[in-house]
């Protein structure tokens, strides 16, 4: 489907809606209809978007009972967990067909929803209409498991550390300076929801224990592994490659990947294969994401060109 379409977005003022915000302006194809923002009303999008030319729109205060007034080929929501329902409602009983793209973890264990990651599920993203997006964690813990998951002998172990953006702008012991000054904070360190999701989405129970840290944005994940046979790094090395060798924004390497290597990019880094010399089947290996992008917004905006018929990539710098 070709020509210019429209996206509105609900919630616009985080580091998400920024990060959107920003791939937006920079689409051939996609015009911005609003941003609403209830705390921002009124404020440009400049204001709070670096990457938003000054050109004097606002952020609007939209709610449920209005959306009526503003017709658009896609909408995402950017809001905290728990809210989206009563906008997914409003949304289609307006507009049936129109595509939603939800954030916020409300939708990732709805079958009727389409599940939003591009590597797994690209036929099924094409013209769909409901998509719920990845966690940011998830993304990279299933980008590192997949090649190898029909092999798992035993539960994977995921050590995740995200840069404070990740527990968002409103202030909490996980992104306080003071908290974080030469520190590393551990939390949630079983049932996060992250860990249901990569679980459920695998079929395949996993332990998680995620970290904050000082650094803004990025993460790295280092998992451990138990597979049904003996390999080498090298072997684990080949896998990935071939698993991910038409896919543009997962970049394999034998080198273990840091996290400044993928910050303000789309890329996922996977690497650092190892095989323990103890026990051949067990292993591990790293991944890193930008948890803004490829964690959230760059992945969504793949996401909503695909369910748009538009180019996966568009707006989209590799």
């Amino acid at each position: 489907m070709s020509g210019v379409r429209s996206l509105n977005l609900i919630g616009g003022r985080g580091y998400t809606g920024s990060e959107l915000l920003t791939l937006i302006a920079q689409h051939p194809d996609l015009d911005l209809g609003i941003a609403s923002s209830r705390s921002h009303a009124g404020q440009t999008l400049s204001s709070t978007c670096d990457g938003w030319p000054q050109d004097g729109r606002a952020f609007s205060s939209v709610e449920p009972e209005s959306v009526g007034e503003h017709p658009a080929d896609a909408w995402v929501l950017a809001l905290p967990n728990g809210l989206a329902g009563r906008w997914v409602k409003a949304i289609r009983s307006h507009f049936p067909n129109t595509v939603i793209l939800d954030l916020s973890a409300d939708y990732r264990f709805d079958p009727k929803w389409t599940y939003g990651m591009p590597e797994r599920f690209r036929t099924e993203l094409r013209h769909a209409t409901s998509i719920s997006n990845p966690g940011c964690y998830a993304t990279g813990s299933q980008l590192g498991l997949l090649p190898i998951k029909d092999h798992l002998l035993s539960p994977p172990l995921i050590f995740g550390v995200s840069g404070f953006s990740g527990a968002g702008k409103t202030p909490s012991p996980r992104n306080g300076p003071e908290e974080l000054k030469d520190n590393m904070i551990p939390y949630a360190l079983s049932g996060h929801v992250h860990e249901k999701e990569i679980s459920h989405q695998l079929q395949s129970d996993v332990r998680f224990m995620p970290h904050v840290a000082a650094f803004f944005r990025g993460i790295s994940l280092t998992i451990a592994f138990e597979l049904d046979d003996e390999t080498t790094a090298s072997e684990l090395e080949t896998m990935f490659k071939v698993a991910y060798a038409s896919e543009p924004l997962v970049i394999v390497t034998s080198e273990i990947p840091q996290v400044s290597s993928v910050q303000n990019t789309p890329n996922v880094a996977i690497g650092g294969f190892n095989v323990d010399t103890r026990n051949p089947a067990q292993g591990s290996l790293v991944v890193v994401l930008d948890n803004l992008l490829k964690g959230a917004a760059s992945q969504a905006l793949q996401n909503i060109n695909l369910a748009l018929g538009l180019d996966e990539l568009a707006g989209i710098k590799t």
